[in-house]
Parts: C-alpha cells; structure tokens; sequence
C-alpha cells in the first residue's frame, strides 16, 4: 500500500514538473524541439559564431532550435513589445537564418523573435533574403565611403550613441 502511495506521488511530481517545464519553454519563445545552440551565459560557455566568409558577416543567434530536421533561429529581444517587429530585428534575425543556411546547408523556413510581452514568427522568403543580401551590399559600400558628420545637435541623443566613445564630433 505504502509503495502504490510513493508511486502515485512520483507520478504525481512527474506531471507538475513536466507542466512547468512547458511553461517556461512558452514564456522563453522557443518553439518545440531540442535547443542545439545558445549564446546565454546562463546555459554555459557561449557557443561559437555563425561565419560567412564570403560576405564578411557574423552572428550568434540566441538560441537555435531544431524542430522536425529543421533549424530555427530565436533572437529574444527585451524592453517594450511592439504590435510589429522593428524593420532592424526582422533583419537582425535574417541574417541569422542566411548564415545558418549557409554554415549548414538547412534553410531555415522561419526565425521567431521574442519580446516580452509576445512572439513574431517571419517566414524566410526569397524576398527577405535577397533584402538581407542588399543591405549586406550597401553596408560594405559605405564603409569605403569618406567620413560624414554627424547630423544632429542633440545632446541627450549623442550621450546614448554607441559611437561616442570613438566620435570626434561628440557633443559636451
């Protein structure tokens, strides 16, 4: 009797665990599969960046799940959940789906990002891809263009740049 007790509770424990673990996974924004990639720090030492040679790119998706053979790249965002991603996210997270095609020849037929407060899902289209491509292009032909100064005269705004510490221009 004391056995079919101990079993019952097992089981019991079992079932919450396996409640609250899906819980968690929906409030991460993973999709269902096994995470075969991470750059948290909390799961360990970082994995190694996604590298294309031939376009001169790098990244390190958050998180890349493997679901049904197929790789999905998660980028988890933080800070206010827009009702659509930003243009810069959906091609952060483009980029990612072009460099994990490339380093493993898998296509990768979406890429979510995840906010706080709600996940998108974007389809990995030729059209996005050719985009990524594009800005990819026009990034490279801007870094052999000369210097432009800056455009602005706000000091507020120059304080929260994230070149300011190399500027020459750097207000106050």
């Amino acid at each position: 009797m004391i056995s079919l007790f101990i079993g019952l509770a097992v089981l019991l424990l079992a079932i919450v665990l396996f409640f609250i673990s899906g819980l968690q996974r929906r409030a991460s924004g993973l999709p269902g599969g096994r995470v075969i990639y991470s750059d948290t720090r909390a799961w360990g030492a970082v994995e190694k960046p996604l590298f294309d040679r031939d376009l001169g790119l790098t990244g390190k998706p958050d998180y890349l799940v493997e679901q049904d053979g197929r790789l999905i790249p998660v980028e988890v965002k933080t800070g206010r959940t827009p009702t659509a991603p930003y243009d810069s996210h959906i091609f952060q997270l483009a980029a990612y789906c072009l460099l994990v095609h490339k380093a493993t020849g898998k296509r990768p037929p979406y890429g979510i990002i995840h906010y706080p407060g709600g996940d998108f899902a974007v389809d990995y289209t030729a059209d996005l891809e050719n985009a990524v491509l594009d800005l990819i292009a026009d990034i490279r032909i801007s870094e052999h263009r000369p210097e432009v100064d800056r455009s602005h005269e706000d000091a507020q705004r120059c304080r929260g740049c994230g070149f300011r510490d190399v500027c020459d221009q750097r207000l106050g």
